[in-house]
């Protein structure tokens, strides 16, 4: 069996990619996998370390500026769609592929719609709530579209297709409980901890608020744990507590460059703050942990701030703007949450209900089922 998928732009279109891939090859020896993704996108890193093969197809976006400099890239980007079209012909012609699947970015659209036009099994998964322009475009041409969460099935137009399969979420997350990964980090007291990062790269803006935020906790006596990874931040956050005089470390307050015990850390936290991108909504989910959310506001089509609203209706999380993130805001959100245990109980019931669990088992169970329709006569 030959698979191929295709996906690309951020981690939370090719985490599921990768999970599944896992799957097949777990439960077909010998199954065959190649990726594709765009020229000079993230997944041309992510995906090696994981073990598999990529190939790439030039394909860029459109922007919706009038500006010469947006309509001359516009005019690039038509060029690069008939270049990543005979790509993406050239790639299915050597692969042969048995089944494609589209997980996100623009990659995506150039393959899975011609291996669709060639009547190879094809379907899409969205990890987002809320479709973007790839994924609703290729929804009209593939077998089947696979969504997050239940809520998303109303922004399809042939809601026979949908299925709520859930977003797979890697095995790690559910190695601990919250007690055995306290045990593990070497709590040795019942403050809850906090936990908060605004992604890989970090986030100049809401670092600039965590200095505040992590100089009024150590003032107040540090009266909850704390670890906050700072990414590419960490060398002027570092520098500018200690020019505050703040000691980190001794109190239960740490800020680490990177977090790179992300599943042990999210087991023994009591609360995160973060952002709203796919792939932490579907970890958040999948554990049931209460989160603070600040969605980012430079992204394509406010997709992070869909994501939040999907949480936050349900009770299952908090959705705080970046813009409204002054002064004591986010700390005072954070402080009455650590107080208020019956609150985060209630978040956790709210995720728990929400979760769709083994979305990886869905996810093979709903193309294994597409492969077995297409093979009969």
């Amino acid at each position: 069996m030959n698979v191929l998928f295709t996906c690309g732009g951020t981690a939370g279109h090719v985490n599921p990619a990768v999970a599944l891939a896992r799957i097949f090859q777990e439960r077909h020896p010998g199954c065959r996998v190649l990726f594709v993704g765009a020229d000079g996108g993230m997944e041309n890193k992510l995906v090696p370390k994981e073990g598999y093969e990529i190939r790439s197809v030039t394909i860029t976006n459109f922007h919706r500026s009038l500006a010469p400099a947006d309509i001359a890239h516009n005019l690039g980007t038509l060029v690069n769609m008939s270049r990543s079209k005979r790509q993406a012909k050239a790639i299915l012609d050597e692969f042969r592929p048995d089944l494609v699947v589209g997980t996100g970015g623009y990659a995506s659209f150039p393959v899975v719609s011609e291996a669709a036009r060639r009547r190879i099994p094809t379907a899409v998964h969205e990890s987002n709530a809320v479709p973007g322009l790839t994924t609703k475009a290729l929804s009209k041409v593939v077998d089947r579209v696979m969504v997050g969460f239940e809520d998303s099935r109303t922004h399809y137009e042939d809601r026979s297709k949908v299925v709520v399969t859930g977003t797979p979420v890697r095995g790690d997350f559910f190695k601990y409980t919250r007690e055995e990964a306290r045990r593990q980090l070497g709590f040795d007291d019942e403050r809850p901890l906090l936990l908060s990062y605004w992604g890989s790269l970090g986030a100049e803006v809401m670092n600039q608020k965590m200095v505040d935020f992590v100089a009024k906790e150590c003032y107040e006596g540090a009266p909850w744990r704390h670890i906050h990874g700072a990414g590419r931040d960490y060398p002027w956050m570092r520098e500018e507590l200690l020019r505050r005089g703040l000691k980190l470390g001794d109190n239960g307050v740490e800020v680490r460059e990177y977090i790179y015990d992300m599943p042990l850390v999210m087991a023994a936290a009591d609360l995160v703050l973060c952002r709203a991108g796919a792939s932490t909504i579907s970890e958040l989910t999948a554990i049931a942990k209460p989160a603070v959310l600040v969605p980012s506001p430079n992204v394509t089509a406010n997709h992070q701030e869909k994501n939040a609203q999907v949480l936050s209706s349900q009770g299952a999380a908090v959705l705080l703007r970046e813009r409204d993130c002054v002064g004591d805001t986010l700390y005072d959100e954070a402080a009455l949450l650590l107080r208020e245990r019956d609150r985060r109980e209630s978040m956790t019931r709210a995720l728990t209900s929400m979760a769709v669990a083994d979305a990886g088992e869905k996810i093979y169970k709903t193309l294994s089922e597409l492969l077995e329709q297409r093979a009969r006569p």
